[in-house]
């Protein structure tokens, strides 16, 4: 049995978040400089080329690339065959949070209750998701996530009559009334399936998939580009100044489901779609 302490968890959760909020992932890069010469609007290709600036100028800096830092959502795969010392998992992972959010100047945006509103002030505690899974190695994801974009997500209980055509019509709606809320370009991440919290859980996960891998199964792999197609013919554009770049992918995930329901869910990403993983 492998052991992990707990101190080796904070110190990567503390890295995990500045670099999550500084340095733009790479697929979400070639994705805005690709849209800068496909844009047709001259507005569209000026906010794409600033967005690009801005993210190079980041990374170079160490500067946070969007002042909405987000709310730390941190998933978890743990081997089976892994032992945590040193302390509680859980503790080690809001520890690495706050000393994360500190020591990168990081905005503080989390409170300690949804209706009070106070704030905790050191962006504690992170939403936690934990999977078990087999081998001795613990994988670290964390994916904060801002609030312009997760104001505009939600999860609708289908009929299972419904279909296909249902989940269509649910997903560009939801990005149509979104409009430049959620700072487009935007990645569009659905759950198809299970239960009202799981189809929730899967479009969250969608949005740690790169934006140039499609699903594996050639049905879903072919809605995720009908949907892309069809909502960049919206004509939000980047920043929702108009433009065709409205949405760089649509990650759809799914799961088996009940035989009277078809959950679908909607988790909105913006431009930055920020997450930064390590193997322990």
């Amino acid at each position: 049995m492998k052991v992990i302490n707990a101190s080796q968890i904070t110190e990567t959760v503390e890295r995990l978040c500045i670099e999550a909020n500084c340095e733009l992932n790479s697929d979400i890069m070639d994705a805005l400089e690709k849209g800068i010469g496909a844009e047709e609007s001259e507005t569209g290709r000026r906010i794409l080329c600033q967005l690009v600036d801005n993210a190079r100028t980041a990374a170079r800096e160490g500067m946070a690339i969007c002042q909405d830092t987000g709310m730390a959502v941190v998933f978890v795969e743990i081997g089976q065959d892994v032992h945590v010392a040193g302390g509680s998992l859980s503790d080690a992972i809001n520890e690495g949070v706050r000393r994360g959010y500190e020591k990168g100047f990081l905005r503080k945006s989390v409170v300690s209750d949804p209706l009070e509103r106070i704030n905790t002030n050191d962006n504690t505690p992170a939403v936690i998701h934990y999977d078990i899974v087999g081998g001795e190695g613990i994988k670290i994801t964390v994916a904060p996530k801002g609030f312009g974009s997760e104001n505009m997500s939600g999860v609708r209980m289908l009929k299972p009559s419904e279909g296909i055509d249902g989940v269509r019509s649910f997903i560009l709606e939801m990005v149509d009334r979104a409009g430049p809320n959620p700072c487009p370009p935007v990645v569009v991440g659905v759950g198809i399936g299970g239960t009202m919290e799981k189809a929730a859980l899967l479009a969250k996960k969608a949005l740690l998939r790169p934006v140039d891998m499609r699903n594996a199964d050639s049905r879903y792999k072919e809605l995720e580009e009908e949907l892309l197609e069809r909502i960049n013919r919206l004509g939000i554009g980047p920043a929702g100044l108009g433009g065709r770049l409205t949405a760089m992918a649509v990650n759809i995930e799914v799961y088996p489901t009940h035989i009277a329901g078809l959950p679908v869910a909607l988790n909105m990403s913006c431009h930055v779609t920020r997450h930064a993983e390590a193997v322990l």
